[in-house]
């Protein structure tokens, strides 16, 4: 069943629900404030008959005219003393007929009399505290039950007519609501047909602020998707022109040690070199490709609470050493705590900083400050710089701002994107301020809590 179907028949069954209580309501209101009413009007009488009464110190209870000037045709009034009817007055004999209720208390009631309902009253007559007798009413309730008829037609007329007006405002504005849900199925069967991404089109004010947004929505991951599909085939582009050269290198030296390789020494050594060292980079590379990939997981991040200033001493120890060059820690704190993945964090220093040694010969800085908003860490060097021009594709894969330069490096060009994934993933957020022959710094803000 489709969601306007469902829609519509929650709907109208709702409403359908609500107007059987309603009219229920509606008409048991009406009958309990009528007959109420009623009853009010046959009591006032049996009361001006009793006053009457009184006036007369209990004298004439069978004087017609007593019950006469009270009488409607649609009644019977009598007055009853003992068991005896002493005065009565009316035309109607099944009103007449009904029994007497010699009750020393108020009695009312409500009975049918041939599918007629008829309204019923007894009333004593007390005298001094003697009781005298009754005054008895009773009155059709014919005009009454009329219009009661007439309020059931109406009100079952407009209960229809409010049913059909749901079944077809439901359906039309189901048909509204549904509109774009419609549209982005279509859309997705015609992606899923063609290969190629579409957008779902808004129609401005036609459409709530929840449809537009989820419209939006739609659009907004489709953007996503066409923007990853697109750096993915300039992925595989640059990845398989990036494999191309080491594995072109490798085979030119192979084929040159078949050649000549096997007399010359000179040859031989050489090719040997050469392809150990295109090994290594190809290694490099399909490692670095490799971590790329795995952090598209999920499940990349293994979260633990480490100190920040410890890995970052660990490290410039590490590779000062490795490199005889000076790398200098700068901390307002001994003890900086985090809670992130370590060992990513710590290859995210370990680019930054291999990067600042690689392109600089003057010592490199790494400052690490404690603040409300989270962990800001810089590496500076105050090497060769960044043209500025260059810094915002810095991070993008194989993207390399001097193509001699890497190559002297010996660099992959995958390094900042590992960088830019990991701080990522963090949650954090990086910027770079570099000027051509004065250095750079990388400025990294991670929170204290992935």
């Amino acid at each position: 069943m489709t969601l306007r179907s469902r829609f519509t028949l929650f709907t109208v069954f709702w409403l359908i629900f609500i107007l059987i209580l309603y009219n229920i309501f509606v008409y048991f209101f009406v009958i309990r404030v009528t007959t109420r009413g009623e009853l009010q009007l046959l009591a006032s009488k049996a009361d001006q008959v009793i006053e009457s009464l009184r006036k007369r110190s209990m004298q004439g209870l069978d004087e017609p005219k007593l019950l006469s000037d009270l009488y409607n045709y649609n009644e019977m009034m009598r007055v009853v003393v003992g068991e005896q009817i002493v005065n009565k007055v009316g035309t109607d004999e099944e009103l007449l007929s009904i029994p007497s209720q010699f009750q020393v208390y108020n009695y009312s009631d409500t009975m049918q009399i041939n599918g007629q309902r008829v309204l019923f009253l007894s009333k004593p007559i007390f005298d001094q505290g003697r009781m005298v007798g009754t005054i008895e009413a009773a009155r059709r309730l014919t005009v009454l039950d009329s219009y009661l008829q007439i309020l059931v037609g109406a009100l079952t007329v407009t209960s229809i007519g409010a049913v059909v007006f749901a079944i077809f405002g439901t359906y039309w504005f189901t048909s509204r609501l549904t509109g774009p849900i419609g549209q982005m199925v279509q859309t997705m069967r015609e992606i899923d047909r063609s290969g190629k991404l579409y957008r779902v089109k808004l129609n401005g004010r036609e459409e709530s602020i929840e449809l537009q947004q989820m419209v939006r929505a739609f659009n907004q991951m489709i953007d996503r998707l066409d923007r990853t599909i697109e750096s993915q085939k300039h992925f595989v582009a640059d990845a398989s022109h990036e494999l191309k050269t080491p594995l072109t290198v490798i085979s030119s030296y192979a084929d040159m040690l078949k050649r000549w390789g096997r007399d010359n020494v000179e040859v031989r050594d050489e090719a040997i070199e050469a392809i150990a060292r295109e090994t290594e980079r190809l290694q490099n590379l399909i490692r670095s490709m490799l971590t790329l990939a795995e952090a598209e997981q999920d499940n990349w991040l293994n979260v633990s609470r480490f100190d920040v200033v410890g890995i970052v001493r660990e490290l410039s120890e590490v590779l000062g050493t490795t490199f005889h060059r000076s790398i200098r820690v700068h901390s307002d704190h001994q003890f900086v705590y985090m809670k992130g993945d370590k060992d990513k964090v710590r290859q995210l220093l370990l680019i930054l900083i291999d990067n600042a040694l690689k392109y600089s010969k003057e010592p490199i800085d790494v400052r690490i400050r404690n603040q409300k908003s989270g962990i800001k860490l810089e590496v500076i060097d105050y090497g060769i710089g960044v043209p500025e021009n260059e810094i915002p594709n810095m991070f993008q894969r194989f993207y390399r701002v001097d193509e001699a330069r890497h190559r002297s490096t010996g660099g992959s060009g995958l390094g900042l994107s590992i960088a830019k994934k990991i701080i990522d993933v963090h949650e954090g957020s990086v910027e770079v301020y570099s000027k051509p022959g004065k250095g750079t710094t990388v400025s990294i803000q991670l929170p204290r809590k992935v």
